[in-house]
């Protein structure tokens, strides 16, 4: 299998031009920042289902982010990262692309990737702090937790995170991956290539506001969600001021460059604002109670939301004794009481926790990361899986796990699989 170059000498736009006419790309050293595997593991962190746009080709992570190429790789006690800028100045006369109201320039006088780096990933807070913080109050947050580490919860771009929720609708983690691709492909402006791999950045919403935007998602294959994406882009872009999505963030957890503020008093369905952005969120196309949590934790910086799907109601029935009475089945009012009973244990970072917890009880991972090999287990081979243009992404084919995400779906249960390594035992048959 053909593996693609990420060092910063391969990252060459001299080969293949992009049609966009760029035919160059600054390029910066790789740096490093001091974090251990405890504080942060990329390999489950990007892989988790919080974001749909990370490929990795051998140990290196990448993804067109903020107008850059942004790589990071990881030892056990160092990130490592890296970023390539388009030189806008080679450019042919084309139309401007719009960015989203949420990202930076594509290119300033200032590097400011460690920033963005830091921002992305969540750095500030410390996981180690953290976990011991809910281990005290959980005593099955603390026996999933001692053996499962480095799971942050991503800072990121509000609309990317939306049309990737949006996307989920009955789906998995690769096709939603394909999807974005996809999108990015046809709509989002070209940084640069590495090796002969294009890189897109997302698109704009009122890119995804032309009328033939529908049509044309639904010949690459998007089916209802391309009326959901283009319908959901004209609202964002057409009937809502410049900034609107950004302006329903958790102030402690703003844009990068901006400085945070005071959320207001945690209550037990959250701060007001959280109910405020939940609330707008609904009256989006495609946008459901799961769907809005989803987005409000992962794309708008607001910890105590609990997106509560079929895989979390199982979490809750099996450790946290729902499942009974009037909580016997997942409809709204039990959504909101699992939700309310997390945050009473976990607090305005219950969010966090809750994800935690689900990748935790997916065993490939929390092997994985123990360092435990089952005797009995079968490897499976891994398989190639090409997402958009060509990027290869090695994906472990292994057992289904669905995280359902059922808002908004007229076919059916909306889903995010997970890949999960599966136990096959077998008996011996007597003769």
């Amino acid at each position: 299998m053909r593996r693609l170059p990420v060092s910063p000498g391969d990252l060459d736009c001299t080969k293949d031009k992009p049609k966009v006419g760029l035919n160059k790309m600054y390029m910066n050293a790789w740096r490093k920042l001091p974090i251990g595997l405890t504080e942060l593991c990329l390999d489950t962190t990007l892989r988790c289902g919080q974001s749909f746009r990370w490929g990795r080709v051998d140990d290196t992570w990448l993804c067109a982010l903020h107008g850059r190429i942004l790589s990071l790789r990881q030892d056990s006690t160092h990130l490592y990262y890296h970023a390539s800028f388009p030189d806008h100045s080679l450019e042919l006369p084309t139309p401007p692309a719009s960015a989203p109201s949420s990202t930076t320039d594509p290119v300033s006088n200032k590097d400011d990737t460690e920033a963005l780096v830091r921002h992305y990933l969540n750095l500030g807070p410390n996981l180690t702090d953290l976990y011991e913080q809910w281990s005290k109050v959980d005593v099955n947050f603390k026996k999933k937790a001692a053996r499962f580490a480095g799971v942050r919860v991503l800072k990121q771009d509000a609309w990317e995170a939306l049309v990737g929720f949006i996307c989920s609708s009955n789906n998995n983690i690769i096709r939603i991956s394909q999807m974005m691709a996809k999108l990015c492909s046809h709509y989002g402006p070209l940084l640069g290539y590495v090796g002969t791999t294009p890189y897109h950045d997302m698109p704009s919403p009122s890119v995804l506001a032309d009328p033939k935007v529908e049509s044309h998602l639904r010949q690459l294959g998007f089916g209802y969600r391309a009326k959901y994406l283009y319908q959901t882009a004209v609202l964002v872009s057409q009937q809502h001021e410049p900034g609107w999505l950004d302006s329903l963030r958790n102030p402690e957890s703003p844009v990068l460059g901006q400085k945070p503020s005071v959320a207001g008093e945690m209550q037990p369905r959250g701060r007001e604002g959280y109910r405020v952005a939940h609330d707008a969120l609904l009256a989006l196309q495609g946008v459901g109670p799961k769907v809005a949590d989803c987005v409000c934790l992962m794309g708008l910086g607001w910890g105590e939301a609990v997106p509560v799907d079929t895989h979390v109601w199982q979490i809750a029935q099996r450790d946290y004794k729902f499942g009974k009475g009037k909580h016997s089945s997942l409809t709204k009012t039990t959504y909101d009481a699992v939700g309310d009973r997390f945050r009473s244990l976990w607090g305005k970072e219950a969010g966090w926790a809750h994800s935690i917890l689900f990748t935790a009880d997916l065993r490939a991972f929390s092997e994985r990361l123990a360092g435990k090999v089952e005797a009995n287990e079968i490897k499976k081979e891994s398989e190639v899986l090409k997402l958009g243009n060509q990027l290869e992404i090695l994906v472990a084919a292994e057992k289904v796990v669905k995280r359902e995400f059922d808002d908004g779906n007229p076919e059916g249960d909306q889903s995010i699989t997970v890949q999960e390594s599966t136990r096959i035992k077998r008996r011996r048959r007597r003769l």
